[in-house]
């Protein structure tokens, strides 16, 4: 995969930024920074790309993008509507890993920190009350100046750093190279595929779409994201119907046929392999935690 290398710009009087979006389209594309990225979804749903990682977001979520990781917040379609679109609120901060300095990290009393941006460097997701408490951190932070803004940022990252409940998102393995001249051709595929999962897509379809040959399509998507695209389908599919079992709005038999699959049989076998619950289980789980 070759995201695409992005500038994160930051005012003269800060040394790192903090911003607030009420649009859904910031960044909205594959790419990297140099930057540590620390995002939370007030107000936004959508497709989370992170690494090798696919899964949604939705809204409270709170994840940490470390230096060099490519990512990738696909919002839901209905963030796009011209007459009524849903409303979004995202804080997040981008902080270069030595703005404090050099020799800050290596000082021994900051070895969490240092550890956990190391963690980061494969995503995390924040969950349980520490997501909460990082929320709460970066909504000050859109507000506080001064020695405060850093205090608030490294409280946080401690607070991050003592979670329990994190979860890595990218696989050890996943590696990305210097970007070249492919980060259209890599968008265009994800934005057909997410616009379109839910019924079959064939396979020189989405070769057209990456304007090349429907062999070639094949060598190509698995080297630049070491799965096939079938795979790639099957982890979209089981995240929009993990959505549609939290919001509990239909029958386990219905949502299998609303996220594209074609029999439950299916279903349920892929749902299982790649969330390690059955559908039900899944569900009782997330309700058990509210």
């Amino acid at each position: 995969m070759r995201p695409q290398l992005l500038k994160v710009s930051k005012e003269i009087r800060h040394s790192f930024s903090v911003r607030q979006d009420l649009v859904p389209y910031i960044n909205n594309r594959w790419h990297y920074h140099q930057e540590v990225e620390l995002i939370h979804f007030r107000k936004g749903e959508g497709t989370q790309f992170v690494g090798d990682s696919i899964r949604n977001f939705k809204n409270g979520d709170v994840v940490m993008v470390g230096s060099g990781l490519p990512h990738y917040w696909r919002f839901n379609d209905n963030y796009f509507n011209e007459k009524e679109p849903a409303a979004a609120d995202i804080r997040v901060c981008h902080f270069n890993e030595n703005f404090w300095g050099e020799q800050f990290l290596q000082l021994p009393e900051n070895i969490k920190i240092k550890n956990i941006l190391e963690k980061a460097k494969r995503g995390i997701q924040i969950t349980g009350k520490t997501r909460i408490v990082v929320a709460e951190f970066l909504d000050v932070l859109l507000h506080t100046e001064g020695p405060h803004r850093i205090l608030l940022l490294t409280q946080a990252l401690t607070a991050i750093a003592e979670c329990p409940n994190l979860q890595a998102l990218s696989s050890i393995g996943f590696k990305h190279e210097l970007p070249e001249n492919e980060n259209d051709r890599i968008n265009a595929i994800y934005d057909f595929s997410l616009r379109n999962f839910k019924r079959p897509i064939q396979l020189d379809e989405i070769a057209s779409v990456a304007n090349i040959s429907p062999n070639s399509f094949c060598r190509y998507f698995k080297s630049k994201t070491s799965k096939t695209f079938s795979q790639f389908l099957i982890e979209v599919r089981v995240g929009y119907a993990c959505k549609l079992l939290i919001e509990n709005k239909m029958s386990i038999k219905q949502l299998c046929f609303e996220s594209g699959f074609n029999n439950f049989t299916s279903f349920h076998k892929y749902f299982k392999l790649i969330t390690g619950k059955s559908p039900l289980s899944y569900q009782k789980e997330f309700i058990q935690k509210q």
